[in-house]
């Protein structure tokens, strides 16, 4: 069964495929996949074994037969509709986030209890918080986007698990204790800085 690891690595390989297609190329090569992405054309071929992606070593792969495959293997060759609650700064910068557009991924809906933030951003309604349950059955969304303070964090994943959320990312900076069946996400900007200065005091300190 393929791991978290090799299907990250897809998405990477999908941008990079996206512009080569930008730049014109019809056919690519798994050295120029590598170079685009920073690993080795053997670890791309290996993925693309482990998806039983086929190629041509000789005549390099289609860029839109291989972009089709990864989309249809990532689930992005169908519509994907998110649900975004929290539209603080982070989750207006979410919304107008031009790298969803035409990706299978949409946010359909912004939520927030804050009356003065319920408008319309960018063509996404921000709606009150306790329209989800009926908007998320309505429109059938099954993935969720936190973007509240860590004190709200665990409500609103009860309350997107309670309306049928099934996948949720989640940027509070706390672990949010979640049902069998609901996969959860975390992402904290903080602990990626942090790791990111760790990592460069210790080269300037010799280890």
């Amino acid at each position: 069964m393929p791991q978290f690891g090799s299907a990250a690595r897809l998405s990477h390989y999908r941008y990079a495929l996206l512009r080569f297609r930008d730049l014109g190329h019809k056919t690519v090569y798994s050295q120029q996949i590598a170079a685009a992405t920073g690993l080795t054309s053997a670890q791309v071929r290996k993925d693309f074994s482990i998806f039983r992606i086929p190629g041509n070593r000789r005549g390099g792969y289609s860029v839109d037969l291989l972009l089709g495959r990864i989309s249809a293997i990532l689930g992005l060759d169908q519509p994907n509709g998110f649900v975004l609650v929290g539209v603080g700064n982070l989750g207006r910068a979410l919304l107008r986030y031009p790298g969803f557009h035409g990706g299978g991924i949409r946010i359909l809906a912004g939520f927030d209890i804050d009356p003065a933030k319920q408008r319309v951003e960018l063509g996404v309604p921000v709606l009150p918080l306790a329209d989800l349950p009926g908007f998320v059955r309505d429109q059938r969304v099954e993935f969720g986007i936190i973007a509240v303070p860590d004190f709200a964090a665990q409500q609103v994943l009860d309350l997107m698990v309670g309306s049928g959320i099934k996948g949720i990312l989640n940027f509070a900076p706390i672990c949010l204790s979640s049902p069998a069946g609901c996969v959860v996400r975390n992402v904290n900007l903080a602990t990626e800085l942090e790791g990111l200065v760790f990592a460069l005091r210790s080269r300037d300190r010799g280890g």
